[in-house]
């Protein structure tokens, strides 16, 4: 069966993120059926609909799937513009065409009834992408795939998360199998990888257990760094690792740091940590493997904050981590999101005297926490009146902590930080991002918040 398979991200800063999820799922469809991919990101807004259309016209595709990878930038304007975006895609389709449009993805994940509603697709996939195979085979078989674990049809509720998490042996295809591949590898050489899948921690705002599950999967090494030479192979210059937390398991890390090493790995390359506690050498290991960059997840320093959030550190932690990384020769950035339960004025001034602490490191700020069904955090919102009745999934909304509003917390970021190059809010993220994105058109390879240290 003819198969068209499209991205629909269209982000480019601070780098055009290139759609592994496809790759995965075009490894799984084949050998059996045929395989065309259209990526959307190097398009302009202009071309989006002729180009479908076009796709759709040429390859006369039986089935097209389209993968959401984010469901919004915690951005109402955002989410806006992914449904408006989604629905044009479709009405394209459908515009040349009566094929079957199913919807998957990470983003698809979180509001899979909901989006295969407002898109008005006709099937929908949540869970192990690699699975969706049998969804598929059963529409190239004329069967109805309704009732398949993982499987979302319009009218009716999505299948709970606890069957749609099993253990997958991966079969990647070629990133060269997307035409677009080149887009990517000028602007920064970056190619994702991914190690394993599942989270064990539990933090209260956070939609990757409704996206993994909380079971942790990892990938064998030495298939990970047989990948990840498939991508140098392939003209990759530097690794992202998707992974939500590379070191949710340091053994498995440090499995995968190895197998690196012995497979002769030569590329850099860049992973999302939590700042625990590390192990003796355990920084020196990643940097040895080729881990120039770890962005930390640390979200606030101070402990009462932290827990509330049920993260798996505390602040001492997060600072003995920072340091940790920065002795073994490794660039290091911090994510911060202020304004969960328990801010106050107090644990705010914490916070911020802590990340003058953080020194050698780019901080992004983020000022109030998405909240998303499912979490625990929505259930706490709904329980101190913050969710409106009748308030839609898909509406965005922020926590607001009751002794800390928002608003004054960005006001007290801005005058702690307000000279400082390194502590970025939104609006000065943007402008960084900016300028990264010249510098990968000039060549430039990696992330590039290093040089906000420099």
């Amino acid at each position: 069966m003819r198969v068209l398979l499209v991205s629909l991200n269209r982000t480019r800063l601070p780098y055009p993120v290139h759609p592994i999820g496809l790759d995965y799922v075009a490894g799984a469809l084949t050998p059996g059926h045929e395989v065309q991919i259209l990526d959307l990101c190097p398009l302009e807004e202009g071309e989006i609909e002729r180009a479908v259309a076009g796709a759709v016209r040429e390859g006369g595709p039986q089935v097209v799937g389209i993968s959401i990878r984010n469901a919004d930038a915690l951005d109402a304007g955002r989410l806006r513009e992914m449904l408006s975006g989604g629905r044009r895609v479709v009405e394209a389709i459908r515009g040349v065409s009566g094929v079957k449009v199913v919807l998957g993805g990470a983003g698809y994940t979180i509001f899979p009834a909901e989006l295969l509603e407002a898109l008005g697709a006709d099937f929908g996939w949540v869970g192990e992408g690699e699975l969706s195979r049998a969804l598929f085979d059963a529409l190239e078989a004329g069967a109805d795939p309704a009732g398949l674990p993982g499987v979302v049809v319009r009218g009716r509720p999505a299948p709970p998360p606890a069957q749609i998490y099993p253990a997958v042996r991966r079969r990647r295809a070629s990133p060269t199998l997307n035409p677009a591949l080149g887009f990517y590898l000028a602007r920064g050489g970056m190619l994702g990888i991914q190690t394993q899948r599942g989270c064990r921690f539990r933090c209260i705002y956070c939609t990757y257990p409704r996206i993994e599950g909380h079971a942790l999967r990892p990938f064998e090494a030495e298939a990970v760094a047989a990948e990840a030479r498939m991508l140098e192979e392939a003209g990759a210059r530097f690794l992202v690792v998707t992974d939500s937390v590379l070191n949710g398991s340091p053994e498995h890390a440090l499995s995968v740091a190895r197998a690196f090493r012995q497979g002769g790995l030569r590329l850099p390359w860049a992973a999302y940590f939590t700042p625990t506690v590390p192990a003796p050498g355990f920084y020196e290991a990643m940097r040895q493997a080729g881990c120039t960059h770890i962005e930390f997840g640390t979200e606030s320093l101070a402990d009462a904050v932290l827990h509330g959030l049920k993260k798996p550190f505390r602040r001492s932690e997060a600072l003995l981590a920072h340091a940790a990384a920065l002795r073994a020769g490794i660039h290091v950035a911090h994510f911060m999101a202020l304004g969960g339960p328990g801010e106050t004025a107090e644990t705010l001034e914490r916070t911020l005297d802590g990340c003058e602490e953080l020194e050698g490191a780019p901080l992004f700020f983020l000022v109030g926490l998405r909240i998303y069904p499912g979490t625990e955090l929505w259930d706490l919102a709904r329980a101190a009146g913050q969710i409106p009745e009748g308030l839609g999934p898909l509406e965005t909304i922020f926590y607001e902590p009751p002794e800390m509003p928002l608003a004054a917390i960005a006001e007290a970021v801005e005058r702690r930080g307000g000279r400082r190059r390194t502590w970025l809010l939104p609006d000065r993220a943007e402008q960084a991002a900016l300028v990264s994105a010249r510098l990968h058109a000039r060549g430039r390879i990696g992330p590039l918040w290093e040089m906000l240290t420099a």
